[in-house]
């Protein structure tokens, strides 16, 4: 799943620079030599002035929290197809803007989280997927039943999940993931088998796949994830594991969503 987010961060950075430039021209020189009443002249109306905002938004953006669209249906039902939600970037650590270069940790992702990353195969894109295996797990996943270093994964019946887009009923399930409790659906009638599908990616010789599913041991530095609609996700079963490197950060909050306002606030 692609996440749809512009971005921004190198052409906020340039944004920052010039504004500050002239920021510090007026403050330290320019003011110094207009008379008292002078108009502000254009330059500083539309430009300086706007770095204090720049500032602040670069901050936020880079450091805390960045915003994104959910463009797909791969983490139905906890995410739907146009839910506009909230990354926290500081919860697993503090990067360089543009450069994305780690340079303090805070915490690791844990399993159970939904995580936001640049996709392996190409990074520019951002992916959103729940963490299922962290470094050094064995994770299968056999005739849909999700095991984790020999630890069965509880899986309970709960109603069904009606698509409104597509108008049919999909089976819902409850897994208990971790400290975490959340809702995946699981369709009767599509194979477990991805065989086909699975990508020559890096460590691929740490998984094995079969007719009934796959078993994967997550390599040092690593994660794996998927997504919660289980049968209509291309995740870490197709094109491999998550680097630390790419991990942006938590997914927490919806903010918004045109078609449905009763999604306000409906993540965590």
């Amino acid at each position: 799943m692609d996440l749809s987010s512009v971005n921004l961060a190198l052409i906020l950075f340039v944004l920052l620079v010039v504004t500050g430039a002239l920021w510090a021209l007026d403050r330290f020189y320019a003011r110094k030599r207009r008379a008292p009443d002078a108009p502000q002249p254009v330059w500083v109306e539309w430009g300086a002035a706007f770095f204090p905002v720049v500032l602040i938004v670069f901050v936020l953006r880079s450091f805390l929290v960045e915003p994104f669209k959910i463009p797909s249906g791969s983490m139905i039902p906890t995410l739907l197809e146009g839910d506009f939600i909230l990354v926290n970037k500081y919860v697993y650590g503090i990067r360089l803007p543009v450069i994305d270069k780690k340079i303090f940790e805070v915490k690791t992702p844990r399993r159970g989280e939904v995580m936001v990353f640049r996709y392996p195969n190409d990074p520019s894109q951002n992916y959103i997927k729940r963490v299922v295996g962290l470094p050094g797990d064995t994770v299968e996943y056999n005739e849909k039943q999700l095991t984790i270093n020999g630890e069965l994964i509880p899986l309970t019946r709960d109603g069904t999940f009606f698509h409104t887009e597509r108008l049919y009923y999909s089976p819902k399930f409850v897994e208990n993931l971790g400290s975490v409790e959340h809702d995946v659906l699981i369709e009767e009638n599509v194979s477990p088998d991805v065989r086909d599908r699975a990508e020559n990616f890096a460590y691929r010789e740490n998984c094995t796949y079969t007719m009934s599913g796959f078993s994967c041991t997550v390599p040092a530095g690593h994660y794996f994830v998927m997504g919660d609609n289980r049968d209509n996700s291309a995740d870490s079963r197709v094109w491999g594991f998550v680097p630390d490197e790419n991990v942006v950060g938590r997914a927490f909050f919806i903010w918004f969503n045109f078609n449905d306002w009763k999604r306000i606030g409906s993540f965590h």
